[in-house]
């Protein structure tokens, strides 16, 4: 039994993985409060990379066309040489949509535009961060959290039932529990900075000095503004002047021979690249997501669409836990994304390696399309397939037709906090449709007609299958006519009355 509280969920850190989480309460009418130890929202451009597999993410948020009109794609590279010649090259791969993949090119969006854009849709649906209030500490027990928050009009008690750390790779909430933190630094610090310049051209991502790690400068336009983001590998020791007159000085230095002129310095950091991983996502009812739980080296676009979707996979547990599921749906959360970020921290890693040697190509490996949960409890098939989509996939796009004549899109279908039940040409009885479960029968006597069976052939599906489809996206169960009697006590497992 809950105790009473203030609000359900109180999430720690109001950046791109505390912004997701959030909307993603806000439209299950879940309480919540989002706070953040800054004084203002985040003002850089650090996570400028926004994935395929994100984008699909920000579709079901209602956001991706809103990113998409202050984004752009990302511009070739053009290396330029000492003796003045450049080479141009895409290094990331540009690939027109198909009907079940309809984002297969990722998005440059600065970070704060990123974020500025979920702040939009988090104020639509009634809500907003609360800037300048700081988790001091907190206690858990069986009933909930009491937390305690310092801001501007002083001290404060919350309670809530659970806690939510999205406070980045020094969490709080993190130091709080004691989670290790195990990884390494990998021995390269370097500057990141927007700043305007003048003397480059803005259809081109500018790179110097590729032959020389120590020496490596890249200039980066970013769409709709008039700043470029500068990237650059600096000594481990030593105090980075981050001035306009300290970047002027540094550029001067690495881009000989050229007159660029550094006009203004509208956010700059200097750091030290880092691959760590917590032993746990979960302490009782604190959970952590985002770079409190994983960070990355930037190579390859990972960090901000990792803790994304940590969040996105979290926001539906919470949601139907505070709503009656059983409280164990919420280790799945460990257990499906710590997995995941194990993963992308060896994939940045290498991608870093490759990128001292110069080589920035970067194919479908970081599109995160591929990424699923096919070991998790709740992935689950009556009976084993062979092959064809399986349990735990991310659910492909599709385009189906209604049965009055009109085209409908399945990721249209899927849009919304619901889990959905897509049976094909099943005949019988199905579980009761409900705000939690939206069910469509496809075949001529359905609500959707599978033209030529394009969908069911594409998943590897009988006639009769039924397959069940998490709100996030991925692939909870399949049956088989004959094995349908299952359905009602996995649906119990995950809170939905059948």
């Amino acid at each position: 039994m809950q105790e009473n509280s203030d609000v359900d969920v109180l999430i720690c850190g109001a950046g791109a993985a505390g912004l997701t989480l959030a909307i993603d309460l806000a439209r299950r009418s879940i309480s919540f409060r989002l706070i953040d130890k800054l004084d203002a929202p985040f003002a850089g451009s650090r996570g400028k990379g926004i994935q395929p597999r994100t984008l699909e993410v920000f579709e079901d948020l209602g956001i991706v066309d809103r990113l998409a009109a202050v984004g752009g794609l990302y511009p070739p590279q053009r290396t330029h040489r000492p003796d003045g010649s450049a080479d141009e090259s895409q290094s990331f791969v540009i690939e027109p949509p198909t009907a079940s993949e309809p984002y297969r090119t990722p998005l440059m969006v600065p970070q704060f535009r990123t974020e500025e854009v979920m702040r939009e849709r988090l104020a639509e649906l009634g809500h907003r961060p609360q800037y300048g209030c700081e988790l001091a500490a907190f206690d858990q027990d069986a009933g909930g959290v009491v937390a305690r928050l310092v801001g501007p009009d002083g001290n404060e008690t919350l309670h809530c039932h659970y806690l939510v750390g999205a406070d980045g790779g020094r969490s709080a909430v993190r130091h709080s529990l004691d989670i290790g933190f195990p990884g390494k630094t990998l021995g390269i610090r370097a500057i990141v900075a927007d700043i305007g310049l003048d003397g480059l051209d803005r259809n081109a991502w500018h790179r110097f000095n590729e032959d020389a790690m120590e020496r490596q400068i890249a200039l980066c336009p970013l769409p709709h503004t008039d700043l470029f983001q500068l990237q650059a590998p600096i000594p481990l020791e030593g105090e980075a002047d981050l001035s306009v007159a300290g970047l002027q000085t540094f550029i001067d230095d690495r881009v000989a021979g050229r007159r660029l002129t550094v006009r203004s310095v509208a956010w700059a950091s200097a750091y030290k690249m880092n691959a760590r991983l917590a032993d746990a996502y979960r302490v009782g009812r604190v959970f952590l997501v985002g770079d409190a739980a994983h960070i990355h080296p930037p190579t390859g676009g990972q960090g901000l669409n990792t803790s994304v979707q940590d969040a996105y996979n979290l926001g539906w547990k919470l949601g139907a836990v505070l709503t009656g599921a059983p409280d164990a749906l919420l280790d799945t959360y460990q257990d499906e994304r710590r997995p995941i970020a194990a993963s992308m921290l060896g994939l940045t890693s290498n991608l870093l390696e490759n990128a001292k040697k110069g080589d920035m190509r970067r194919g479908r490996d970081v599109h995160q399309l591929d990424l699923g949960y096919p070991e998790s409890s709740l992935s689950r098939e009556w009976p084993e397939r062979p092959g064809g989509i399986l349990a735990g996939d991310r659910m492909p796009d599709a385009q189906l037709t209604g049965a009055g004549g009109q085209p409908r899109r399945l990721f249209d279908l899927l849009a919304g906090p619901h889990w959905t039940l897509l049976a094909f040409g099943a005949n019988g009885e199905l579980p009761r449709s409900g705000p939690a479960l939206r069910i469509h029968r496809i075949g001529s006597s359905g609500d959707l007609v599978d033209e030529d069976d394009t969908l069911r052939d594409a998943c590897g599906l009988n006639a009769g299958d039924v397959i069940l489809v998490r709100p996030d996206g991925y692939v909870g169960a399949i049956l088989g006519n004959a094995d349908r009697k299952a359905l009602e006590p996995y649906l119990a497992e995950i809170g939905i009355a059948s």
